[in-house]
């Protein structure tokens, strides 16, 4: 076990590394900040202060090496547009992104995981096919249409529930959080829905060929012949063999909430880390962009690390050496 954390910890220090190179030259390519900050009345001599100040003049090598040896002592610069240091930056956002991705993932496998199981256990009845035309349906509209349907539909026609904005939050160990408020729950709803409804439809899936392919194994065919109750063949048997598939999933899923939930974000008005990143995006703050992927890279890699390690929990079959 030990052998296997070195190494994993090895390979991903390598893909940190090279993925700042990466998004660091990227950016220095495709994005000119003296451009975006100059104002029109700019003279030559004041673009070159500026380049000299945003530390933009020099050499793009330089720029790297000085990035990176600030990043090893937690220093990720100062954002361009804010005039802030990146990482406090994005650590104020994250809380309401977080959420967000919990919640969905949350409804996600409460509806979708039952749903699935349903469907697997009863493959012929009219529901299962309902099931399957509606998870269907969900994986085609495109996530953005599906958000100003939800706009459309519960806060324009029933005005049930707020179109966007974070609403009221409350203050729990100096972080704003909306689980605790009833009107920040009210705005959170919908664009944890939005994102939810493909979590939905996966999980549905994922869980409906599990069972399928769980129900017919031999183990299976015995405890249903010993007589098992069929909730307990369920909860005891089918679950735990369908989870490792689930647990793969979501945690990937999780990961790709938090990173890049951009779009509903932007539609709801969302004040999380997808929209601080397109902000940055079309103004140039490459040292919020380059920190935030950076985090994100190894956010995702200590997500899988913690999968592996369900994965050995879950099936006493798997071992590491």
């Amino acid at each position: 076990m030990l052998s296997f954390v070195l190494r994993r910890l090895g390979q991903s220090s390598v893909l940190v590394l090279i993925m700042s190179i990466l998004v660091f030259v990227g950016m220095y390519v495709v994005s000119d900040p003296v451009a975006v900050l100059a104002s029109d009345d700019f003279t030559e001599e004041d673009r070159i202060a500026l380049a000299s100040e945003l530390g933009v003049d020099r050499p793009l090598i330089v720029q790297y090496f000085s990035f990176l040896s600030n990043v090893v002592r937690g220093d990720f610069g100062t954002s361009f547009v804010y005039n802030e240091p990146v990482l406090p930056l994005i650590v104020e956002r994250l809380p309401a992104t977080l959420e967000v991705a919990f919640l969905a993932i949350a409804i996600g496998l409460c509806i979708g995981v039952p749903l699935g199981i349903y469907s697997g256990l009863n493959r012929k009845k009219k529901t299962t096919k309902t099931i399957s035309l509606l998870t269907t349906v969900g994986y085609s509209i495109p996530n953005f249409w599906q958000a100003l349907l939800l706009i459309l539909v519960f806060a324009v026609w029933l005005k049930v529930l707020p179109a966007s904005g974070r609403g009221d939050t409350t203050t729990l160990f100096g972080i704003e959080l909306s689980f605790f408020n009833l009107d920040g729950l009210r705005h959170m709803l919908l664009p944890a829905i939005n994102l939810a409804i493909y979590k939905i439809c996966m999980q549905t899936r994922l869980a409906r060929s599990g069972t399928q392919e769980v129900m017919f194994q031999d183990y299976m065919t015995f405890a249903r012949a010993k007589g098992i109750p069929r909730p307990r063949l369920i909860r005891r048997h089918l679950m735990r063999n369908i989870l490792i598939p689930i647990v793969t999933i979501t945690g990937l899923e999780l990961g790709g909430l938090i990173a890049f939930s951009t779009v509903t974000e932007t539609v709801f008005n969302w004040p999380g880390i997808g929209k601080l990143l397109l902000d940055s995006i079309h103004n140039a703050d490459r040292p919020v962009v380059v920190a935030y992927l950076i985090l994100i890279v190894m956010m995702f890699v200590v997500i899988n690390f913690v999968v592996d390690v369900l994965y050995a929990l879950l099936d006493p079959r798997i071992r590491y050496t």
